[in-house]
């Protein structure tokens, strides 16, 4: 045999042995994390298996089975060639030290079109050390810790039953969205963990938050610059600070935020949000509930030069929990469009 023909035997020796070992690791379009050796720390195997799943032409599924798992910094990123879920069954632990991690997130999606994210699974940040070390609280340029999860130019995709718990900073970040959707999610963390919001927004259109948990210790939903076309439905939050739009004009050239729609929300154990700088249009709180820590249940305030346009509030019924009464609304530079219930007198 010549040497040509042996060279080409080896390559398709270990080409068949590569085929043979991705059909192993997958069956039925599912790649399962175990089958590429992942037993307590997943992260090489979870790359792994996204990796192959992601070049599939057939709608495939990363699945993490039900186990508790230690899970190191990892990016999910596409663009993928055909729609992908990833699966969590299981508990997937975060390194304790926020120094093990380089930029701001623990998992990251990026650039992934028709991505579901599913499982009765939790990503467990671990996050009450890094909440000592915190300066948040008393610095607007504090430390970033790393978040839980981002979505960084997700189109099309689906979050559905899955839990977020104790992040070391907000839990969830949304950048650059468009049509992605939060059902039946859950965000847990004490009232006072710092800085981490539930669910934050911006540069994204399209982004659904339906029937969810959220409980942390900052704004259960923040609404960044550039957000258009938000719908929060059936969302129970508390404790934390409420559902902000807000916090905006800290940098140059931010986006306008429009189309921020709330209905049918229980709020309760919460804070006021904070005050904001661009312009805001379009927004409609409907039938929210609740309770309040501070006697300001509701509170719309934006900026004397950019005034906030088309805010209509209807149905809020929130009742303030403290000895300090009674309740009251507060609007700076916005005259809302108020019908039904206002529970507290103002605006």
């Amino acid at each position: 045999m010549g040497l040509k023909a042996v060279s080409s035997a080896i390559i398709s020796f270990s080409l068949l042995l590569w085929l043979a070992s991705t059909a192993k690791a997958q069956s039925n379009g599912v790649f399962d994390v175990t089958k590429y050796g992942g037993k307590e720390d997943i992260t090489e195997a979870l790359t792994n298996a996204w990796k192959d799943a992601c070049a599939s032409t057939n709608p495939s599924k990363v699945l993490i089975p039900s186990g508790t798992y230690s899970l190191r910094q990892v990016t999910l990123a596409g663009p993928c060639k055909a729609a992908i879920e990833l699966q969590v069954d299981g508990i997937l632990k975060a390194p304790v030290d926020p120094d093990q991690f380089s930029g701001g997130h623990w998992v990251d999606f990026s650039h992934v079109d028709q991505l579901t994210l599913s499982g009765s699974g939790t990503f467990d940040g671990q996050g009450n050390v890094a909440w000592s070390k915190s300066t948040c609280s008393k610095d607007k340029n504090c430390e970033g810790f790393p978040m839980n999860i981002r979505f960084d130019f997700v189109t099309n995709g689906l979050v559905r039953d899955i839990t977020t718990r104790d992040s070391k900073n907000f839990h969830v970040n949304v950048l650059g969205c468009k049509n992605l959707t939060f059902q039946h999610f859950t965000v847990s963390a004490p009232a006072e963990s710092i800085n981490t919001d539930g669910i934050h927004i911006g540069r994204s259109t399209g982004i659904y938050i339906i029937d969810t948990n959220i409980g942390t210790g900052d704004d259960c939903i923040s609404v960044g610059d550039g957000t258009e076309e938000l719908h929060v439905t059936g969302v129970t939050c508390g404790p934390g600070h409420g559902i902000s739009v807000g916090s905006l004009g800290r940098y140059p050239d931010e986006k306008p935020v429009s189309g921020i729609f709330v209905k049918n929300c229980t709020i309760s154990n919460t804070a006021n949000g904070a005050p904001s700088k661009v312009k805001i249009s379009d927004v409609s709180f409907k039938n929210i509930r609740g309770t309040s820590a501070t006697p300001v249940v509701v509170k719309l305030a934006c900026s004397s030069g950019i005034p906030c346009d088309k805010v209509e509030l209807a149905d809020i019924n929130l009742a303030y929990s403290g000895s300090e009464g009674p309740a009251k609304s507060q609007c700076s530079n916005v005259k809302p469009v108020i019908s039904g219930i206002m529970s507290a007198s103002g605006c």
